[in-house]
């Protein structure tokens, strides 16, 4: 079937930017880019979402693989009605960096700064060099297209207080609860700004996060940073579910774009009161830094892992029978009369059937933070989620988790965020100029 012109798949909008209230910037690639970068691609593959990622849900790639020659020239756009990062496909390389802003800086300064990092963000995503105000561009990235660059910023509650914005605070922005599994690191944790950062490429993905470190200048200081990397495009034959540090199939239960309710689930919808407008098209990330004791979860067999998780390792099938994308039967038992998905299974906890329908799209990283001193990895899940309210979405699935889960001996919860995480920015505006000058 023949796609018409308007057709997002042919504009070449992600499922963050279709009906955005500006496209921004003109989708070009350098004529060098397109030769040396695109080969058998086209230009056709170019703009993330032409070769189907528009139809992907965060966890996921579009029905076919991209060539390897491809991965460098597939560009996010900038602008539109959600921030990039949301929705977009799994980057093979992320950084989570949060800043604190400096003693002295206010409203002014925090928004001479988002327009400094949105203007150097919107260049990068389009693989251009930085013209940072900072010096010149460092170079880290030459020769590389885009790669899949987003960049999203959130604000923390604190932000609001330090800007005098302190009525416009939303009370989804409210501290999350303590969890009985909780062992946080308050330096690793919260912070005044947000900034998620994801590509395909480590160096692309490196540039952008020193452009905006520099371009926070006296303004900002970073409070904390994460570093993550995923499975990379076009190394499995097909597109595939990722898997995390324990070898599981993680993400398969995603909410997803084409269910009818996944906008009101995900995305601050318009139309709510004018304290809370700058909100609209946005999300609500909550950040956690998940460290699993491998060396424990690696001396289970595999039948007993996935007792744990409820789910086949080889192919994230439900123990209760099928394929990965099968429903869970939770009532389904087997010869013994004993349930195939256990009452303390992972993902029977978590399962929205289990809480009231509360879904999160989640969209992590892994990280692998060296060995301890112990002899351990100090590796695990830097586990970003996303909803349109986090009190009907992460915290009535992290509390069923937190009474029971059978994962639980496996994980341990090292630091915390919650970030409100502003629509995206019409062509001309930057992040959170409707928050910052209204």
């Amino acid at each position: 079937m023949s796609k018409k012109k308007d057709d997002p798949e042919v504009r070449g909008a992600t499922a963050d930017q279709q009906d955005g209230p500006g496209t921004g910037g003109t989708g070009a690639v350098s004529r060098r880019r397109l030769i040396g970068g695109a080969g058998a691609a086209g230009a056709a593959g170019l703009v993330l979402g032409a070769a189907g990622g528009a139809g992907g849900y965060a966890a996921s790639r579009g029905e076919t693989p991209a060539a390897l020659t491809s991965v460098g020239s597939t560009r996010a756009m900038f602008h539109g009605k959600h921030q990039a990062g949301i929705t977009t496909p799994l980057q093979a390389r992320g950084h989570l960096v949060a800043f604190d802003l400096a003693p002295g800086a206010g409203r002014a300064e925090a928004a001479a700064l988002m327009r400094r990092w949105s203007a150097v963000s919107e260049r990068l995503m389009a693989g251009e060099p930085a013209e940072s105000t900072r010096g010149h561009d460092t170079g880290i990235a030459l020769d590389a297209g885009p790669s899949s660059l987003t960049v999203t910023f959130g604000f923390g509650r604190t932000f609001f207080s330090r800007t005098g914005l302190t009525g416009r605070r939303p009370a989804a922005l409210d501290p999350l609860p303590a969890f009985s599994s909780d062992h946080l690191d308050a330096k690793r944790s919260d912070g005044d700004l947000w900034v998620q950062i994801g590509a395909d490429d480590a160096l692309v993905a490196f540039h952008a996060l020193r452009a905006l470190q520099k371009e926070a200048g006296p303004t900002a200081r970073v409070r904390w940073q994460m570093n993550g990397f995923n499975r990379t495009p076009g190394v499995t034959d097909r597109p595939m579910t990722a898997r995390n540090l324990m070898g599981q199939v993680d993400g398969t239960n995603n909410p997803r774009p084409a269910e009818s309710d996944f906008q009101e689930r995900i995305f601050v919808p318009s139309g709510g009161s004018s304290e809370y407008a700058w909100m609209a098209g946005g999300s609500y990330a909550v950040v956690r830094r998940i460290r699993m004791l491998l060396d424990d979860w690696e001396e289970l067999t595999v039948t007993r892992q996935e007792q744990v998780i409820g789910r086949r390792k080889a192919d994230g099938a439900p123990l209760s029978g099928g394929s990965e994308d099968t429903a869970m039967d939770l009532d389904r038992a087997g010869p013994d009369g004993r349930l195939l998905i256990p009452d303390n299974a992972h993902a029977r906890i978590s399962s929205p059937e289990k809480n009231g329908g509360a879904a999160m799209l989640r969209r992590p990283f892994s990280y692998h933070d060296g060995i301890s001193g112990d002899g351990t990895p100090d590796a695990g899940l830097l586990f970003v989620c996303w909803q349109a309210d986090p009190f009907k979405g992460f915290i009535p699935v992290q509390r069923k988790l937190d009474r029971g889960d059978a994962l639980s001996p496996f994980v341990r919860h090292e630091a915390s965020g919650l970030f409100a995480v502003p629509g995206g920015a019409a062509s001309g505006e930057y992040v959170g100029q409707r928050l910052l000058e209204s």
